[in-house]
């Protein structure tokens, strides 16, 4: 740490000036934008500290080849000559480059915090909502936000505006300073602006206002998350194309390897020789892992909002975490990680499988433990949160009825079948009914509501149930907030559903193409690649067409063949899986896929 505190001073002092130039005007936008929580004037010292450091480092490597070179060539003096300046011209280049990188790094890290912003203010704008019936605290009120995590970024902007408003002495002031730097430029900061606006008109204009902003952000949001549909479908078709060329490619490579035989010349590596048909298939498999890759890349980039899979974190002991090894993927990966690589090895080692095989064996085991857990989980979530509507609206009717929160909670726990939330809603109204004072009588039910949300783990708990926290915190009418949350908890729920009805959708593209390019090389293996055999068994021309004795070998050609299948299986299993619920499914739908190949694989007697 004392190391690196010397060097970040020694950057500062050579580089920090750089950082006043004007052609690093754009940068300070962008900087601004990024929250990177170290000053632009250091930030850039680092930049620099690094482009000289590449500078170096070409230097080196340039001067090593050239000298290295240079003994080979005649007129060694003007060779050095035009090989320096070509040194330095490349050394200053990626120095440049560095810099330059840096600007576009500020812009994509604007561009991140840009989209995360849009896509939780509606649910922060409707939560003030509930707030301000209750109190006039502006100041509170952003208090009250920026402590939800499930409202993200927006949550992290209005702690900017809590902390320019502590630094300035002025609230309105921290207001327009966020609203200038922000990057959401037609969202955030004319909310912001606005706000302070109306609420020096009072409180009823600040209402009136967070009313009509909630909805229209509502209807913006659908619009995006029809947006974000629309090119889903694109990628799904583009997808689909880019999966079936490569194995089109094996057929036609293995039908004119028989016409051509400089598809059997060997190509030589420093990992020894290899035919160009063989680089043909495997470089075919490497871009179809590597387009399910981007694929998933991208469906999560752009998914719908709402549509973000849930996070789980791994306990920090080692006994809770193999306690939550059935409830917990991150939890499980911890023991299907090492399991995996036995399983691989083993393979190996004592049941002879070839390399291939036993890899992918290894991931199926490890794949098929980690997803199925993540599938439990995830149904159970589910399951919570289909009873946690019910639940709200029960609270609800009993609340408007005159019942205290903590009675009509304790009488839902009592008269109603909650299933999955019945433990968590029992003991809610147990640490409800533990008002002994009057001075315990406000904080009880909001330490209890804080406890139920971590208890009940979901996104849409923290997002419904936080409300009730904040709103009853900040004096809201009981009966409001209730009639605020059955409407937020009720489109909510319905948005759920939709989009994951929506992205079912991918999940049947991805399996589909995985099965249908599974019985192309099926039906290509049995019924073309034989006849090719014995068309190639012919040695010189053929009524005038040349014909490569030995081109097509069925057992070589199978395993090409079955290769680019399964690379093909693990593109489309993550495909499939991310688009249902993330990485941990992606997991389990790629190892589902691979293993059901294998099968039919060596069910037709072709591994």
């Amino acid at each position: 740490m004392v190391g690196g505190s010397f060097l970040d001073r020694g950057l500062y002092a050579l580089f920090a000036r750089n950082a006043d130039r004007s052609r690093h005007d754009r940068d300070r936008q962008y900087y601004r934008g990024a929250a990177l929580g170290v000053a632009f004037d250091r930030y850039m010292a680092r930049v620099y500290g690094v482009s000289w450091l590449v500078f170096g480092c070409v230097l080196l490597c340039s001067a090593t080849v050239v000298a290295i070179v240079s003994t080979t060539v005649t007129g060694t003096t003007s060779f050095w000559v035009l090989g320096g300046g070509t040194i330095g011209a490349i050394g200053l280049a990626s120095k440049r480059t560095v810099v330059l990188g840096s600007r576009y790094y500020l812009k994509w890290l604007r561009a991140r915090r840009r989209e995360r912003i849009e896509q939780t203010l509606p649910g922060a704008v409707r939560y003030l909502r509930a707030l301000v019936e209750g109190s006039d605290d502006q100041q509170k009120m952003f208090q009250r936000v920026a402590a939800q995590d499930s409202y993200g970024e927006t949550g992290v902007a209005f702690r900017r505006v809590l902390n320019h408003a502590t630094l300035t002495g002025s609230f309105e002031r921290g207001l327009h300073t966020v609203a200038r730097d922000t990057p959401s430029e037609d969202l955030l900061a004319p909310f912001l602006l606005k706000f302070s606006e109306h609420a020096r008109q009072g409180s009823d204009a600040l209402s009136r206002y967070l009313r009509m902003e909630s909805r229209m952000l509502s209807h913006r949001q659908a619009r995006v998350r029809q947006q974000s549909r629309d090119f889903l479908e694109l990628i799904a078709e583009l997808f689909v194309v880019l999966l079936v060329l490569p194995a089109l490619l094996v057929i036609v490579v293995s039908v004119l390897s028989v016409l051509s035989p400089r598809l059997s010349q060997q190509l030589f590596t420093p990992f020894g020789g290899i035919s160009v048909r063989s680089a043909l298939v495997y470089g075919s498999a490497v871009f179809v892992l590597w387009v399910g890759a981007g694929a998933a890349w991208l469906i999560g980039t752009i998914r719908p909002p709402g549509a973000t899979p849930t996070r789980y974190d791994r306990p920090d002991s080692v006994v809770a975490t193999v306690s939550s090894v059935p409830s917990n993927p991150a939890s499980a990966s911890v023991l299907a990680v090492p399991l995996a690589i036995v399983v691989c090895g083993t393979g190996i080692v004592v049941s002879s499988v070839n390399l291939v095989n036993a890899v992918l064996l290894g991931y199926v085991t490890g794949g098929i433990i980690v997803g199925g857990v993540a599938v439990r989980r995830r149904r159970y979530d589910d399951a919570k949160d289909h009873e946690l509507r019910d639940f709200v609206h029960a609270v609800a009717g009993h609340v408007r009825l005159g019942q205290p929160f903590s009675v009509a909670v304790q009488r839902v726990a009592h008269d109603v079948d909650l299933g999955a939330l019945r433990s968590d809603v029992n003991a809610l109204a147990f640490r409800l009914g533990l008002v002994t004072s009057p001075d315990s009588e406000s904080s009880v039910p909001i330490a209890a509501l804080d406890r139920f949300v971590d208890q009940v783990g979901t996104p849409l708990a923290a997002q419904t149930v936080g409300l009730v926290t904040g709103a009853l915190d900040a004096g809201s009418d009981a009966d409001a907030v209730f009639e605020t949350l059955q409407t937020e908890i009720g489109r909510l729920y319905h948005e759920k559903r939709t989009l994951k009805s929506t992205m079912t959708v991918y999940v049947v593209v991805g399996w589909t193409t995985a099965l249908l390019i599974v019985a192309i090389m099926i039906a290509v293996n049995n019924y073309v690649l034989d006849s090719f055999a014995q068309l190639a068994s012919v040695s010189g021309p053929t009524e005038g067409i040349g014909i490569v004795s030995g081109a097509v070998q069925p057992e070589r050609d199978r395993f090409h063949c079955y290769v680019v299948t399964q690379s093909t299986m693990l593109a489309c299993g993550w495909f499939a899986g991310y688009a249902r619920a993330g990485w941990y499914e992606a997991l389990l739908h790629s190892s589902l896929l691979v293993g059901v190949t294998y099968a039919v694989f060596n069910g037709v007697g072709m591994v």
